[in-house]
């Protein structure tokens, strides 16, 4: 049985996939599964063993039984060093993780080419690792204070994992996750492949958008949305600061009395009260003359319908990671 550890796709991707989660039986997910499992050859078939580190909080002590990697590939390459194979560190969602693939796989035939071959690795405990001293960051309303939480620990296993990903044939790393993103430096340190800034993505789109500034003799002002945008918009704002743009942050009343009680909702299942009051925060932004509103929030990005009006001013970070991913695989592939 292959339980909880990473899992490998590395093969071109107009055939099915095999996606992060656990598994019963070789090349079958118990809950996640982009596309219909695959029946692969046995010759096609490379199982490792990777070592991870010991996570306190896990069901599963990793040290014990080892994390289990799956190669596949059906260019009877099970190594992907493929020039243009693309890395994904999983972060904490892995719903983040497997909307990532989707859209690389969706969006890349929608240019008439094949999804570039990838390679995956997941470590499906770190959610709880992260989150068993109330998370990452402090509550927006100062409840359920988390305690002082070691992310030493946690980086280092997320290096680690980077250098299976590099050591798998990955050509470039990229990281679909808004909570990791906080330690992209670390975790990119010493990378020797190119390691995706999803901040330089959105920095890159917005700059090829050559939006004019909605006020004369000012900025283009780009509005930042997070449930924790203080302690976040770091990531973004240096890469969009270089570029010229002016990043304009939730003020406290925002965050409390609308980003605050959406997320609530949420909590609820009230969903149409979350939907209203995250509109009412993009309007707080948009009326402060801000060309787009950067939302940068696993819980808010996928909240409102896909035709509401106002998402036509937002940008997904993931979005434009995948844009970014699909156009390094193309220039890898053409060698320009």
């Amino acid at each position: 049985m292959i339980d909880e550890g990473t899992l490998m796709s590395s093969y071109t991707l107009g055939c099915p996939s095999l996606v992060s989660g656990k598994m019963h039986k070789l090349g079958t997910l118990r809950k996640t599964r982009l596309l219909p499992p695959v029946v692969a050859n046995p010759s096609s078939v490379l199982i490792q063993t990777c070592e991870g580190y010991n996570s306190p909080h896990s069901k599963r002590n990793l040290a014990s039984n080892g994390q289990i990697s799956l190669t596949i590939s059906d260019s009877g390459n099970p190594e992907g060093n493929q020039a243009n194979t693309v890395g994904i560190l999983g972060g904490v969602s892995v719903d983040s993780t497997v909307s990532f693939l989707h859209k690389l796989r969706q969006w890349s035939s929608e240019e008439g080419k094949d999804c570039p071959p990838f390679v995956l690795c997941s470590h499906p405990p770190l959610k709880e690792d992260l989150f068993f001293h109330g998370g990452p960051f402090p509550s927006l309303n100062g409840r359920n204070q988390p305690t002082r939480l070691d992310v030493a620990p946690i980086i280092a296993n997320l290096q680690h994992k980077r250098r299976f990903l590099e050591h798998g044939g990955a050509q470039c790393i990229v990281m679909p996750c808004n909570v990791l993103r906080l330690w992209h430096d670390e975790i990119s340190q010493g990378c020797s492949v190119p390691f995706l800034h999803m901040g330089e993505c959105v920095a890159m789109e917005v700059k090829e958008a050559n939006m004019k500034p909605l006020e004369a003799g000012s900025p283009l002002r780009i509005g930042f949305l997070d449930t924790y945008a203080a302690l976040t918009a770091g990531f973004y704002q240096e890469k969009l600061q270089n570029e010229g743009f002016e990043v304009v942050l939730p003020d406290k009343a925002t965050m409390e009395h609308t980003l605050l009680p959406a997320i609530e909702a949420l909590e609820r299942k009230d969903i149409e009260g979350a939907q209203n009051l995250l509109r009412i925060a993009l309007q707080v932004l948009l009326v402060r003359a801000v060309n787009a509103v950067i939302l940068a929030s696993d819980d808010l990005r996928d909240l409102l319908p896909r035709d509401d009006p106002l998402l036509r001013k937002c940008i997904d970070p993931m979005d434009a990671l995948v844009r970014a991913t699909i156009r390094w695989a193309r220039v890898s592939e053409d060698g320009t």
